[in-house]
């Protein structure tokens, strides 16, 4: 565990979390659609021990190689995330074999690959944008299994701290080498927040009893829309869009939907089956304001509503 983050639960356990980012976001009600992270690929790397706020610069990693790693990821398009297995967290020394994974999100062309490594800077061997384009070039191996990433990032958010370590208590046990500890994924407010790899689908508000349904669906292609909060593959607008048109069909099966393009607020969805749609989406900022994360200053998030879902 992070040195100082018993500290932060504790404080946040006296308090009873009232004013926490992801009580009042609940508390207000804050829609889900349309909010995850925008990450068509992923990389992911183990890295033991405690992470700070920015975690590739501020962890036992060490920093020339977090930067030139998060540099290239950066201009690449390409989201990288520290991961680390449930439970007590010894540092990751030299020579250590670390676990690391890359994800590519999109409908019909995703894969998951994963492999060890002896030192992070392996890493920059990698053609990131290859990666970014969807080619993983062989790296790695095939990983037979989904992975599910649950963000304790406690230095990051306080919420992180309380509620995205009590779920990985929980998972840890019953689903190890599957659930991982990672780092911020985007939408403290929602915590516990975690994202299904290769799909890339983003949950908010999380438990222990979604997590083992989104676990089975994804080993089966499947998605599960409870508390889902987008497909990372997508802008927030066609997240939201997708959604819908998934509830509207009751459709499950993850690569059955596809995202066709998006104009003017207006996206253009199919199914594999040859329908298509135009939903008509719109953005507004949320009233009254409310911190994005514990210690920030209150702000209007964007939410994106669904006006209409034509056939076309």
């Amino acid at each position: 565990m992070e040195s100082g983050s018993s500290n932060i639960a504790g404080s946040a356990a006296a308090a009873g979390c009232a004013d926490t980012c992801s009580a009042l976001s609940a508390g207000l009600g804050e829609p889900l659609p349309g909010t995850a992270a925008v990450a068509p690929t992923w990389l992911c790397l183990e890295q033991r021990g405690p992470w700070g706020p920015d975690a590739l610069h501020e962890s036992r990693l060490d920093p020339d190689v977090g930067a030139a790693i998060a540099g290239r990821a950066a201009a690449a398009g390409i989201r990288v995330q520290l991961i680390r297995r449930p439970g007590r967290h010894p540092d990751t020394g030299p020579g250590t074999a670390r676990q690391v994974y890359l994800a590519r999100t999109h409908p019909r062309e995703g894969w998951l690959r994963t492999t060890q490594v002896a030192a992070p800077d392996e890493l920059l061997d990698l053609d990131f944008d290859a990666l970014a384009r969807g080619d993983h070039q062989d790296w790695g191996r095939h990983a037979p299994e989904p992975v599910l990433l649950v963000c304790t990032n406690g230095r990051r958010d306080l919420c992180c701290a309380v509620h995205g370590r009590t779920l990985i208590a929980e998972l840890g046990p019953r689903h190890a080498g599957v659930v991982w500890e990672t780092t911020h994924t985007g939408g403290h407010r929602f915590a516990p927040a975690a994202v299904v790899l290769p799909s890339g689908y983003t949950y908010g508000r999380f438990d222990a009893r979604l997590a083992d349904a989104v676990l089975s669906s994804a080993s089966a292609g499947k998605v599960v829309l409870d508390h889902c909060r987008g497909r990372a593959t997508w802008s927030q607008p066609a997240q939201a869009a997708e959604l819908a048109v998934r509830a509207r069909l009751g459709e499950h099966l993850a690569d059955a939907v596809d995202v066709l393009g998006e104009h003017d607020g207006v996206v253009r969805i199919a199914h594999q089956d040859g329908r298509r749609w135009e939903v008509t989406t719109r953005t507004e900022h949320l009233h009254p304001a409310r911190p994005s994360s514990c210690g920030k200053a209150a702000g209007h998030p964007a939410t994106h509503h669904v006006e209409r879902i034509d056939a076309e």
